[in-house]
């Protein structure tokens, strides 16, 4: 008989038979301890006993390694070692009857990893946040629970089921966890098999939180600065939390201008003073970016610098005699990075003389002309145009430049030209994609202009349909009335017949 192989069900049975048999005046088969908890891979002492007054044969039926290390007349003592996993020895005796009872051996082991899956980097307040702990290993699973925990405070409690354990909590975070640390534990409680309550916990993770408002920071500067001076830039910005994590940054036009960032409570200003040169002028970008968490808010500015120099007075002698002639020169510079913004850009100079309480002005004015490649923008040609068909449409679409250049636009696939700037009835022919060039001395420019024409395609066989039937029921209307005529002049022919026969047939009347 296989007892190592018995089904689950078959200790309860054997233990079952052995409380019967000593009533059915057999021997009885004991063994001791009847249940046993033992840490994984250590051993446990089995005592198999039995109440036969004669020498009885005793033995220990198990899959787990054993050794006999002691007997007496009607008892023997097994080591159980190694053991994995848990098991039921069964003791049996052979006194006139077999004889056999299980006994119940359990093996628990700690957690082989107990871990918090990582947080979010940062966490906006306000937003969920969920919690995960794996467990991989321990046993038994019954004793087995997961805490999800912020410091010390339990967040939640659940069995640990599945290989591995997964335990899940999701909390809102607030402001109050910013630099909280989370973990998770697991509790392996065995007070009631006499043991103790075993703890594991994870590495504890450390949660950032943040507060970033939807409003733009706040650029305070001036909007127009002469090259070479110091000029001064703020940006601020409220409600932020933690305001001394946030990023600042200030630049021009890609400059970095390296800010002085201060904090107050919820608030940060973030200050610089620069000095542009001459090669930034003309309306250039400031840009301010706060940046914290993940997230950024940012704000423009222009600023348009320029170069404007004192004028330089000179005398010819600065101390004379009377009468002695003094040549006064007044020269006024200014310089500029021309750009095609300076086209027809007229300068103005005055000179103010006061000539015997009178103030005598003279002025001069030039115009400069820069020279230019061609423009050709969505401000300047729109890429898309859709009309509806028939309609009276002017296709604006001019390109800039010095020289004006030429524009044409050519249909892809036929080339055919796109009428610009003619008022005229839109047919669909005219739709396609053409390639718009603005060509000139300076260079050479392309654009792609769409043109939609949105048309009716059921509209002729509509009215051709509309037409027939009314024709059609015309002709039907005008066939009634035609045969209507036809059956009651039929009828009063008839008529007018059957009276007549019946003058011919009446007899005449005798005077």
């Amino acid at each position: 008989m296989a007892l190592g192989t018995a089904r689950p069900a078959l200790p309860a049975l054997l233990a079952l038979i052995g409380a019967l048999l000593p009533g059915l005046g057999g021997a009885q088969t004991s063994v001791h301890p009847l249940e046993a908890i033992i840490p994984r891979g250590g051993s446990v002492q089995v005592n198999c006993s039995t109440s036969c007054d004669h020498r009885p044969f005793l033995g220990l039926e198990t899959q787990l390694t054993k050794k006999e290390v002691a007997q007496g007349d009607n008892w023997k003592m097994f080591e159980l070692t190694g053991v994995q996993e848990d098991s039921t020895p069964i003791c049996f005796s052979s006194c006139q009857a077999q004889t056999m009872v299980s006994m119940s051996l359990t093996v628990y082991w700690f957690p082989e990893r107990v871990e918090l899956a990582p947080l979010p980097r940062w966490q906006p307040v306000g937003e969920n946040l969920t919690l995960r702990c794996q467990v991989a290993g321990g046993a038994p699973r019954t004793n087995l629970t997961v805490v999800l925990l912020r410091g010390e405070e339990e967040l939640s409690r659940q069995p640990a089921v599945g290989e591995p354990a997964e335990a899940t909590v999701t909390v809102l975070a607030g402001r109050d966890d910013h630099l909280a640390n989370f973990s998770c534990r697991t509790e392996l409680d065995l007070r009631s098999r006499g043991l103790g309550l075993f703890q594991n916990s994870s590495a504890p993770r450390q949660l950032r939180t943040f507060v970033l408002p939807a409003t733009h920071p706040n650029l305070v500067t001036p909007s127009v600065v002469e090259a070479g001076t110091e000029w001064p830039v703020n940006c601020t910005m409220d409600g932020l939390f933690p305001a001394s994590e946030a990023q600042v940054r200030l630049e021009l036009s890609g400059r970095n201008l390296h800010p002085t960032v201060t904090h107050n409570n919820d608030s940060l200003l973030a200050t610089a003073h620069d000095k542009a040169n001459m090669e930034e002028e003309g309306t250039r970008q400031l840009s301010c970016v706060v940046t914290l968490g993940h997230q950024s808010r940012s704000w423009q500015e222009n600023v348009t610098i320029y170069s404007f120099p004192a004028p330089n007075l000179t005398l010819s002698e600065p101390e004379v005699s009377e009468q002695t002639v003094v040549t006064v020169e007044c020269e006024a510079q200014l310089q500029l990075n021309a750009s095609a913004e300076d086209n027809g850009r007229i300068f103005f100079c005055s000179a103010l003389l006061e000539v015997a309480g009178q103030v005598l002005r003279k002025n001069q004015t030039r115009e400069l002309r820069v020279l230019y490649g061609p423009r050709l923008d969505k401000r300047d040609c729109l890429g898309n145009w859709t009309w509806q068909e028939g309609s009276q449409q002017t296709l604006t679409c001019q390109a800039r430049g010095n020289p004006v250049p030429e524009l044409k636009c050519r249909r892809k696939g036929d080339n055919a030209l796109l009428p610009i700037g003619d008022l005229r009835p839109v047919t669909r022919e005219v739709a396609g994609t053409y390639l718009c060039q603005a060509r000139s001395p300076r260079g050479e420019v392309t654009r792609e202009v769409v043109v939609n024409v949105i048309y009716h395609r059921n509209y002729i066989l509509t009215t051709i349909l509309v037409t027939v039937a009314f024709t059609i029921g015309a002709a039907g209307l005008a066939a009634y009335f035609y045969n209507r005529q036809r059956k009651i002049q039929k009828y009063k022919l008839q008529k007018a017949q059957e009276a007549a026969a019946m003058k011919l047939n009446t007899p005449a009347t005798p005077p």
